[in-house]
């Protein structure tokens, strides 16, 4: 190999890491739980928990720091490895960095299909237990050395649902876990989760809101309070929908920009602008699309029996918001050469049924049918609000893929994961940090006017809300050599240094444990 392909070669292990990481395994029980009824039939056997690390900070005393990966494939969570705030507290404290995937996702699979049967021992617990195991149990390869929770420190990481996930474990295994930071926790588990769209409506530039909320009024008093096949049809044209059967499938593909929002982050590398340039489209007050001149009078008259007052500026903006689905999503799916049910539709039995290991998708909606809801509506919405979403989208049709994948009929058992504490989960050394833009901070401790209590921040709990911030922005950094072009903004770099002052705290109550118990070993 040449010098010029040598430097190649280390810029892409730079970039790439999966190249600087390799994966390894850890066998762990299937089924941690045998007094249970809800995990019959029992079973002893065990499966490969995939994990990776990075030892190059460690030196001895330094802790053991855990990122659960969560509802995702842990290779998505490697550059946390290299830069972020895992990277930045295994420097800091001299500790070794793993990212550790979670129960039935990437290649940690306990069986070799994901039947409903299968997954019965896909739980919060049964993987919190995995964490524990992990902990108690872990050998590190080229590591000669004593590392588990017996000698030393461990402390978790997770942001989202592996925010909670580290909530709760340092609840439940406070013994094994010393401290855990809980980034955007939904430590609430909510079966009927309207909530989504309120920080988004409360945070999103305010003409865009107005634009967004009458548009969907309008679909709703034709889809809901006319509710003729003839006007639906006219709709459902007008945005070049005719071809999806169900309204309901119909409206949600509407919804699909206002998801964008959760992509936002302050680090170029994984941020969307995507929901701002759908607002600039539906607030322009000029036509974007020479294509929908044609559909002027059309859209008027959909105003009009949308009980609206066909304004020029709002005819502009509906043609617009046309303009915008049918050239995006609507394109898309005709050049996949793919029906429009095929592309939108939510109805899809057939899709559902399927249960090989290939279907991955089927992991996370098994968790939340069964324990955490989260079921985005806009039925939900109390009658005095005028929602983002429509109303149609009601519980009946998020649990679509809840009865034709896994045949669960019953709400989803909420309390199995509450239990753990809620909005009011507080334990020493465990910290909630949540962001004030979050469309899931109605499910985090930070639920301010949802029966969450402002509580005081301190080094043992700390309590930050990150202005500005959506969702877990501080998990998040760069290398050194970029922090010139790209700094995070000030209220994230603020709470990745007090991440770091705390840390290194917990870790002195650490060492002075060990003093006065006469070592750690």
């Amino acid at each position: 190999m040449g010098a010029s392909q040598k430097t190649a070669a280390i810029r892409k292990r730079d970039l790439d890491p999966t190249l600087l990481y390799p994966g390894y395994n850890i066998s762990v029980p299937i089924d941690h739980f045998h007094n249970e009824s809800r995990y019959e039939p029992h079973t002893n056997a065990t499966f490969n928990l995939r994990y990776f690390f990075d030892a190059s900070n460690y030196k001895p005393g330094g802790p053991v720091i855990v990122l659960q990966s969560g509802e995702d494939d842990a290779t998505d969570r490697l550059p946390y490895l290299q830069k972020g705030i895992l990277a930045q507290l295994a420097q800091a404290t001299h500790g070794i960095g793993v990212v550790l995937e979670h129960r039935y996702y990437g290649t940690s699979m306990p069986f070799d299909d994901l039947s409903t049967g299968h997954l019965r021992f896909l739980t919060t617990a049964q993987a919190m237990a995995d964490e524990a195991y992990f902990a108690q149990n872990i050998k590190f390869p080229g590591l000669d050395l004593d590392l588990t929770s017996a000698t030393t420190a461990y402390i978790g990481y997770g942001g989202s649902y592996a925010g909670a996930f580290n909530a709760f474990l340092r609840v439940q295994y406070p013994d094994i876990f010393w401290g855990t930071i809980s980034s955007s926790g939904v430590v609430k588990a909510i079966y009927d989760y309207w909530e989504y769209y309120a920080p988004v409506a409360e945070y999103m530039p305010p003409a865009c809101r107005v634009a967004q909320q009458t548009m969907t009024h309008i679909v709703d008093n034709i889809l809901i309070g006319k509710n003729e096949s003839s006007l639906t049809l006219e709709l459902k044209t007008a945005f070049g929908l005719e071809n999806v059967t169900y309204n309901n499938d119909f409206a949600n593909t509407l919804t699909i920009p206002l998801g964008y929002w959760q992509s936002r982050n302050w680090d170029p590398a994984v941020n969307s602008d995507v929901f701002f340039q759908y607002c600039d489209n539906i607030t322009s007050d000029a036509v974007l699309y020479p294509e929908t001149a044609s559909l002027a009078s059309t859209a008027a008259s959909l105003i009009e029996a949308g009980n609206y007052t066909a304004s020029t500026n709002l005819v502009n903006n509906l043609l617009n918001y046309i303009g915008y689905i049918n050239m995006t999503y609507v394109a898309l799916c005709a050049a996949a050469g793919e029906s429009q049910d095929q592309c939108f539709s939510n109805h899809n039995a057939t899709y559902y049924a399927q249960d090989d290991i290939t279907q991955s998708w089927r992991s996370w909606p098994y968790q939340y049918c069964t324990e955490w809801g989260f079921l985005q509506t806009g039925s939900g919405v109390p009658k005095d609000q005028l929602p983002l979403i429509s109303r149609t989208l009601d519980l009946a049709y998020e649990e679509i893929i809840c009865v034709d994948a896994f045949n669960i009929t019953t709400p989803p058992n909420t309390e199995s994961v509450n239990k753990y504490g809620g909005y009011n989960i507080s334990y020493p050394r465990l910290a909630i940090i949540d962001g004030q833009e979050d469309p899931w901070r109605p499910a985090t401790p930070h639920a301010f006017g949802y029966g969450a209590k402002e509580r005081a921040n301190t080094a043992s709990e700390p309590f930050i809300l990150i202005e500005g911030a959506v969702h877990h922005w501080d998990e998040n950094g760069l290398f050194p050599n970029q922090t010139k072009a790209t700094l995070p903004p000030q209220p994230v770099r603020e709470t990745q240094e007090f991440e770091v002052q705390f840390v290194q705290e917990w870790m002195e109550e650490w060492e002075l444990r060990c003093l006065i118990q006469g070592g750690c070993s």
